[in-house]
């Protein structure tokens, strides 16, 4: 039996991402800083049969933290699969997004994913696989998303340079870039701009994907060894767009998209 551990489990991708291991021989260990909302998911996976426990885990809190591995390496002494999918939203233009809201996205999307990975990679044997949750934000960023599109990016960053890290434990490392889809991203969205609340969640219900969707490619891309993981076919595009273009006349297509008018 695989031991599976996913952060942020409790609701939307995470949650889905744990359904997505239903029917496997896996052991689910269901992280989160809510730990209803963690109880809850690990229950209903449970009651489909599924070996799942919970653990309420703050992933900025090294305390927290320490917690978990005590007890996942009482209960399993070894993790197959990290998925370090806990993140938060945040949003406005530079004059709204002050430095506090820069530190608090920071230290959850980027910060947290390193604590995680720091702790667990002891635990973690050739063959082991880490998939981390960036976003699409990450790589082809829009205006009025400063700190989250950096915070992604940071995550992009991070995960190359584990890849490359790693590789020579036998931990392979992949990097997810889902574009919005319905979730409950805007539910975390920490913005002091008027509207932009409103902005993210109309772009989250636009997508033709749902959390189940996206949770299936990227368990899909990362268990055949995709480093980067693109989820949705417009990402796909604006990626090899930024790739292949030359930068100033895809900046200049950018600005043309994204112009207020």
């Amino acid at each position: 039996m695989k031991h599976v551990l996913i952060t942020g489990a409790g609701s939307g991708l995470g949650k889905a991402i744990a359904q997505q291991y239903v029917g496997m021989d896996v052991s689910l260990c269901i992280a989160d800083v809510n730990a209803d909302a963690a109880q809850q998911s690990a229950q209903a996976l449970v009651s489909l049969g599924q070996d799942a426990w919970s653990i309420a885990c703050d992933i900025t809190s090294e305390k927290d933290i320490e917690a978990l591995i005590a007890e996942v390496t009482n209960r399993w002494g070894s993790i197959d699969v990290l998925v370090n999918n806990a993140g938060v939203a945040t949003g406005g233009a530079l004059e709204f997004e002050d430095i506090d809201q820069w530190q608090w996205v920071m230290n959850i999307n980027l910060l947290g994913m390193v604590r995680m990975t720091r702790a667990c990679v002891p635990l973690m044997q050739p063959g082991a696989k880490i998939i981390n949750i960036a976003s699409q934000a990450g790589i082809t960023p829009i205006p009025l998303m400063g700190s989250y599109n950096a915070s992604k990016a940071a995550v992009v960053s991070f995960s190359e340079t584990m890849h490359l890290e790693l590789a020579h434990q036998g931990i392979h490392v992949s990097v997810a870039c889902p574009s919005f889809f319905p979730t409950n991203l805007d539910k975390s969205l920490r913005s002091k701009q008027p509207g932009i609340g409103s902005l993210v969640s109309k772009m989250l219900s636009k997508s033709d994907m749902d959390a189940n969707q996206v949770a299936k490619a990227i368990i899909q891309q990362a268990n055949a060894g995709r480093f980067m993981i693109l989820t949705h076919k417009d990402g796909k595009t604006a990626y090899t767009l930024k790739r292949f273009l030359p930068t100033k006349t895809y900046l200049n297509m950018i600005k043309q998209k994204t112009k207020k008018n």
